[in-house]
């Protein structure tokens, strides 16, 4: 059974910075492409950034220059370091698995790629004010 618990979320100014923790169950991240996904208040879901078993990533336009993945599979880790924070990136974050590596990085980001997803976490909040 994999599990997904995300933290890290809270209130913070703009232009600040957060850094969001995924811890999954264990080889997850070594085997599983893994995503960052958001959905604010009336929203869509939205990708954020995503990065495949292999380390290659992918970021939606966005947040692109602002926030960086990456994990430590020994860890069974997705981080997300949040910078340069906008009240626009207010919302509910969410970490994810591709179990079967089903999709890229780069279409994990785009509309709907949070359909392949297999697994999700129940995500942690970031208020931007």
């Amino acid at each position: 059974h994999v599990q997904l618990v995300e933290s890290g979320g809270g209130p913070v100014q703009s232009g600040g910075s957060l850094k969001l923790t995924c811890a999954g169950s264990a080889y997850i991240l070594e085997q599983c492409g893994m995503g960052w996904f958001r959905q604010a208040p009336g929203k869509e879901r939205e990708g954020v950034a995503a990065i495949d078993s292999d380390g290659i990533v992918s970021y939606a336009d966005p947040v692109k220059g602002r926030f960086t993945i990456s994990k430590d599979n020994a860890k069974n880790t997705l981080y997300l370091q949040m910078n340069s924070l906008k009240a626009e990136d207010t919302a509910m974050y969410y970490c994810a698995a591709d179990q079967y590596g089903r999709i890229s990085p780069s279409s994990a980001v785009q509309p709907l790629g949070d359909r392949a997803m297999d697994y999700w976490g129940r995500g942690t909040q970031v208020t931007v004010s």
